[in-house]
């Protein structure tokens, strides 16, 4: 009985006694259920990650989409853009090319109005010079006797012009 003196021994029995009495309480099956919770908490949490991945996957391809999208209306924004301003480009060139023309047209007529103007004033100047002329070539040729019956003519041909 030297076996009893061993605590090795009491260590061993305190062990089994341990064990039957966590065995009887039903520690095995609290851990069981303990370790099912969490393997059910542990899957849950995998399923909402896969949700939740899912989730995130269907957000970003709807993202690419609306990016997609958006991509090609800026495209056809700015080739709306371009074809506005290649018509306002056409259309300024048109109004230039009248105005051009416009201003060349009242530049001629200026012109034609100067010419016309000259020419008022030549004739003036030639019609002055002409009675001049011929102011001077009456009065030499002209006496005081022929000078008298051509106003008198010219009189009475006035007074039957007014009546």
């Amino acid at each position: 009985m030297e076996f009893l003196m061993d605590p090795e021994f009491w260590i061993a029995v305190g062990f089994v006694t341990v064990l039957v009495v966590f065995a009887y309480v039903g520690v095995p099956g609290m851990l069981a259920k303990a370790l099912d919770a969490r393997a059910a908490g542990i899957a849950k949490d995998l399923e909402d990650a896969r949700k939740l991945r899912e989730e995130a996957e269907s957000l970003l391809a709807s993202y690419k989409a609306k990016a997609a999208e958006i991509e090609r209306e800026a495209e056809a924004i700015i080739a709306e853009a371009k074809a506005e301003a290649e018509i306002y480009a056409k259309e300024a060139r048109e109004a230039l090319a009248a105005l051009i023309e416009r201003r060349g047209k009242q530049a001629q007529d200026k012109i034609a109005q100067a010419e016309a103007q000259a020419m008022a004033e030549i004739r003036g100047l030639a019609a002055d010079a002409a009675a001049a002329a011929a102011e001077k070539l009456i009065a030499a040729r002209l006496d005081e006797t022929r000078a008298g019956a051509l106003i008198a003519k010219s009189l009475g041909d006035l007074t039957a012009k007014l009546n």
